[in-house]
């Protein structure tokens, strides 16, 4: 079970200073090297705190899954915009104009955070950015009820160890994305998860005793029900986000790996807007 000094979220104990991410989705890695392993990613406009730097690259925490890792300096900058508006699509496009035909300028995942300044029609202007449709967009504090919507917009879509953009995600970054929009911050991996989000539903594996919502985890590997029967997760068996009975995961999964551990229940309505307790923890 991690704990809240895992390394993965404990940076170095010296001073820092905030950046914010420019990028449409930079890269977090677990060394300083443009070819290290992706532990995570963070998206345009959120905000990391840098501890030192390294050939290109910054030591940074992200602050809304306190997250460490390895990101490249071109991403980032040190001015810092407050954000208006939210992504509200798996991915979209800032063009330079207000015109669909107009060149685009940046790709925008699902919860990036940008500044609308400026507005024409049905666009809006982003700061630093650029132009935005309006439908792809909701209001910084905006919530949805039901996470499993949101989950359900990266069907078929690349799973992508580390990532949680619209380009690619894998199965915690699948779920942090689908909470989050309902106001529920998750921890960043599976292991996190499991100890902290929600509570154990005790017999889920009897008949009936999962519903929407619900996740279900292995080790190292978690999914959200989309009924009783039916689990969506982005997994490498099929290497995108996938949609299928529960039983069929559960057994494809022990004969390749291992059985699931548990399921847990995360009640929106209560934990909305809370802060979580391994985020408290400094």
């Amino acid at each position: 079970m991690p704990d809240y000094n895992d390394t993965r979220l404990t940076p170095p104990d010296k001073a820092s200073r905030p950046v914010q991410v420019r990028a449409g989705a930079t890269a977090v890695r677990e060394t300083p090297l443009p070819d290290a392993r992706l532990a995570t990613e963070a998206l345009f406009g959120e905000i990391l705190d840098v501890y030192e730097e390294q050939h290109g690259f910054a030591l940074v925490q992200c602050r809304r899954d306190r997250y460490v890792g390895w990101v490249a300096l071109a991403g980032l900058a040190e001015r810092l915009l407050a954000p208006t508006h939210r992504i509200a699509r798996p991915h979209t496009h800032a063009y330079a104009a207000p015109d669909l035909k107009s060149p685009p300028q940046i790709v925008l995942s699902l919860g990036a955070q940008v500044s609308v300044i400026a507005d024409e029609g049905d666009w809006r202007h982003c700061q630093d950015a650029g132009w935005v449709h309006q439908r792809h967009l909701v209001p910084l504090d905006a919530v949805i009820d039901d996470p499993v919507s949101i989950a359900e917009l990266y069907l078929h879509r690349p799973y992508l160890w580390g990532g949680r953009s619209g380009l690619g995600v894998d199965c915690t970054g699948l779920t942090q994305q689908a909470f989050e929009a309902a106001g529920v911050l998750l921890p960043r991996d599976s292991d996190m998860q499991f100890a902290w989000a929600g509570e154990a539903i005790e017999d889920w594996r009897a008949p009936g005793a999962l519903r929407r919502g619900d996740l279900v985890f292995w080790k190292g590997h978690v999914g959200v029900m989309v009924d009783a029967e039916r689990l969506l997760h982005a997994n490498a068996w099929h290497m995108a986000v996938a949609c299928e009975p529960l039983e069929e995961a559960v057994t494809r999964i022990a004969k390749y790996y291992a059985e699931p551990i548990g399921a847990r229940r995360i009640r929106v309505s209560s934990e909305r807007g809370k802060v979580p307790a391994w985020k408290a923890v400094a």
